[in-house]
């Protein structure tokens, strides 16, 4: 079996320490990390914050409803919050990198004193694209938290709706945080996984491990449901290992497929790979778009 060695972390496996970046397109998506996420903490005795923005904080109450949790005994003795940002750290004026992050040193310390196990907080993020005095300093915040979790029992994950959030200012938040939470996988084999992410901002699908024939089919599916989304497709690939004709076919057939304008982007490819599909003929079909992995001199 492979160890597969992605930069990305399940919900499941979110702990101590870990301040991770959510980024999502799909509602159903966000919902079943964020309720994996707040159960995931409760059931390991931590405290348990969470701050919505487009969702009412009813709503996400229900998610754990719905998940078989009656969220009412914890809500009461004061495991669980669920609040909105702008009833919380966004009420008393500007929001201040520096305050928020000596709230949050609060929060950890006043969970422990309290006997939990630690704490977790999850939030959305879309206040930020509303005129919010202080919002063009989230970036910073984001750096300067990661010092609240790093080596503490506590953790973070912040939301952030890709359909909403320009791509540049997604790619800058993500990067400044400890790691990211990866998406459900469309795939998942003893061999290979193929995960929807986003590269640079925008959506890609990441190929990790061994791409043969036996599982050809299953990537072509992948490219399959790209054809139906606008604008160009990109596929990661620095987490393949082996591909095989059969891999590259399925390639090579979905940018044939794609309209004039439109690419298909194969990125961060091993060179040695990328020369089985110089010798297949990629550079032959105009809407592919081989990027080679650098090898360090």
């Amino acid at each position: 079996m492979i160890a597969y060695d992605t930069g990305e972390r399940a919900v499941h496996e979110a702990g101590h320490g870990d301040h991770l970046c959510l980024t999502f397109t799909d509602d159903a998506e966000q919902r079943r990390v964020v309720t994996a996420y707040l159960l995931g903490g409760l059931r390991r005795g931590e405290r348990v914050m969470y701050f919505a923005d487009r969702n009412e904080p009813e709503q996400v109450l229900d998610w754990l409803r719905r998940a078989g949790t009656d969220p009412a005994p914890a809500l009461a003795d004061g495991r669980l919050t669920v609040t909105t940002a702008d009833d919380s750290y966004l009420a008393e004026g500007p929001f201040d990198p520096d305050a928020m992050v000596a709230a949050l040193h609060q929060e950890v310390a006043d969970s422990l004193r309290a006997g939990h196990t630690g704490f977790r907080v999850s939030g959305e993020m879309g206040w930020a694209l509303r005129d919010t005095p202080g919002a063009e300093r989230l970036g910073e915040y984001e750096t300067k938290v990661n010092e609240v979790f790093a080596g503490r029992p506590a953790s973070a994950i912040c939301q952030y709706d890709a359909r909403h959030f320009d791509p540049a200012a997604l790619h800058d938040f993500d990067r400044r945080h400890s790691g990211s939470v990866e998406q459900e996988p469309l795939y998942s084999s003893s061999t290979l996984r193929l995960v929807p992410s986003f590269r640079d901002g925008q959506p890609s699908l990441r190929v990790i491990g061994e791409v043969d024939h036996h599982c050809a089919p299953a990537l072509a599916g992948a490219l399959e449901g790209a054809l139906d989304r606008p604008g160009d497709i990109v596929v990661d690939m620095s987490g393949l290992q082996f591909i095989d004709l059969a891999g590259v076919r399925a390639l090579v057939r979905t940018a044939e497929r794609l309209p004039a304008g439109r690419h298909l982007h194969v990125v961060d490819l091993e060179p040695m790979l990328g020369h089985v599909l110089h010798v297949v003929g990629w550079d032959q079909v105009p809407t592919l778009t081989v990027t080679v992995r650098e090898v360090p001199a």
